[in-house]
């Protein structure tokens, strides 16, 4: 497997991990390490003393679990952001709308972001298809997210393993490059 390029200004993306999806009514989901993923790399990332960004969900729908003042809204304990931490709130499935995160990766020199969260069918994929199309260069550690089973258009149960999967397909190759964090952990330790 090719070694993956991290240069020094990567930004780690750590998407809308936030207690909200504990709730029972997203379902069944995969990947039940994921949190625990991104929280060794997020230390990683803080070791090095390199840029992340934590993306708040702040929903204004008002059966949302996201919204605002309820106890979904906090950030998962494995991620909790440190108080000089930088906190991304939005309000639409991608980080790039409504907000000033092009604006800042763009001063601070950056192209290079390393994405994880949930759910990987939704603000993760949204996110993730914007800074490819932003020119970004995009890794996606598919032990660092995850997402929930759903009906597919057909109206077929598909598997949160299923979910994850198509959506990774769809992103890999024209949007980032799937890996997986064991990858990332070894570009770090090698620089």
């Amino acid at each position: 497997m090719q070694p993956l390029l991290i240069p020094d200004n990567s930004l780690l993306l750590l998407v809308d991990l936030q207690c909200a999806v504990d709730d029972p009514s997203w379902g069944p989901r995969n990947n039940p390490q994921a949190e625990t993923v991104a929280g060794a790399l997020l230390s990683a990332w803080r070791q090095q003393r390199r840029p992340l960004c934590h993306v708040r969900h702040d929903s204004q729908e008002d059966s949302s679990t996201y919204r605002p003042g309820q106890a979904g809204h906090a950030f998962k304990p494995e991620v909790i952001p440190l108080p000089e931490e930088w906190v991304l709130a939005k309000q639409t499935n991608s980080a790039f709308i409504g907000t000033d995160l092009h604006a800042r990766l763009q001063q601070m020199a950056c192209n290079t972001l390393i994405v994880v969260g949930v759910a990987t069918s939704n603000s993760v994929e949204a996110t993730v298809r914007m800074a490819g199309n932003l020119g970004y260069r995009v890794y996606l550690p598919e032990d660092a997210c995850f997402t929930f089973g759903r009906n597919d258009w057909a109206g077929n149960w598909r598997s949160a393993d299923e979910v994850h999967a198509m959506s990774l397909a769809n992103l890999h190759g024209e949007y980032c490059q799937v890996c997986h964090s064991t990858q990332l952990l070894a570009a770090l330790t090698a620089v």
